[in-house]
């Protein structure tokens, strides 16, 4: 076939046998890469015949071949059963937050700590703000309860200070969702900072150059060079971060959530853990995990392809 009529055949300007050759890589880096392929398929695929479950009113004593089969009963019930909406909308509240806090806020640091021109100061500032993101989660949280109790460091110091009565943090379902959402910025954000700054790092010098010639303020250098510059790494972790919408971090949430804010702070991950491994319902909890991942499964497909069309990242 005609190279040019190929050309007119595949979308975009990359000739096919091109294509085809970008995929053909030496066998040491398949073999290289070989013991981590069947680590993955002995731990993440093997055990997805799991998800028979879901179709099936599935008993220890029977097993999978010998439950009854339902069809599609528990995922009917699941749609059907208003708590699982409130599930739902708790998880997006919550991962939609924490998507657009941890985009906002490490992309304004970012721009604040480049301008830092003290070396020893920023990379000080770099590690402190950078430290939370390697502490679990069950450290933070046993620190967090202590804190926010209502008699911990914090009412006592809202209390002395400005007079507030103590706030009831983790108790209170308003006030729960202010504490996970704030906590969870608080660890990560320095995370993000740490991909906006190597953004900042690879921009040309000499455009900063030129604008201070031509009698650019720093203001003026941020808005015009340094904002549209981290514009692209900005779509990108921003259109990846769609993949984890359904994703509300079940180690943060189930460390500090208790009982009595379930209704305000119940995710989909909990609400699967208690289902199925507390109160014995394998099949419905495999049913909504499998609706769960699904979902996510698809919005991580449509986050690649959004990537790729605004910012030009792809994988593969």
């Amino acid at each position: 076939m005609d190279t040019n009529v190929v050309q007119k055949v595949i979308p975009g300007d990359t000739p096919l046998k091109k294509r085809k050759n970008s995929y053909k890589q030496p066998w040491m880096l398949h073999f290289m890469v070989l013991p981590a392929v069947i680590l993955v398929f002995i731990f993440s695929y093997l055990p997805m015949t799991g998800i028979v479950m879901a179709f099936q009113d599935y008993k220890v004593a029977l097993g999978i071949t010998g439950s009854p089969w339902v069809g599609l009963k528990h995922f009917r019930y699941m749609l059907e059963n208003e708590y699982f909406l409130q599930i739902t909308w708790n998880t997006l509240f919550f991962a939609c937050s924490k998507i657009v806090m941890n985009l906002i806020i490490p992309f304004i640091f970012a721009l604040l700590l480049n301008e830092v021109r003290n070396t020893g100061l920023k990379r000080s500032i770099q590690t402190l703000v950078y430290l939370p993101h390697f502490l679990s989660w069950v450290t933070l949280a046993g620190i967090l309860i202590d804190l926010l109790a209502q008699t911990g460091l914090v009412n006592q110091f809202l209390a002395s200070v400005f007079g507030i009565k103590p706030i009831f943090f983790l108790g209170d379902g308003n006030w729960f969702r202010f504490t996970i959402i704030f906590s969870d910025v608080w660890k990560e954000f320095g995370f993000n900072t740490i991909i906006f700054l190597a953004a900042l790092a690879g921009i040309n010098p000499a455009l900063y150059e030129a604008a201070e010639v031509d009698g650019a303020s720093r203001w003026k250098q941020t808005m015009h060079i340094t904002v549209p510059s981290l514009i692209p790494i900005l779509i990108v972790v921003g259109t990846l971060a769609l993949g984890n919408v359904l994703n509300a971090n079940f180690d943060q949430v189930f460390n500090l959530y208790s009982p009595m804010i379930y209704q305000q702070g119940d995710i989909i991950d909990t609400f699967v853990y208690r289902e199925g491994l507390l109160s014995g319902q394998f099949s419905f909890a495999t049913a909504v995990g499998l609706f769960k991942s699904m979902i996510s499964l698809i919005l991580i497909v449509i986050s690649y392809r959004l990537a790729y069309k605004f910012a030009g990242y792809r994988i593969f």
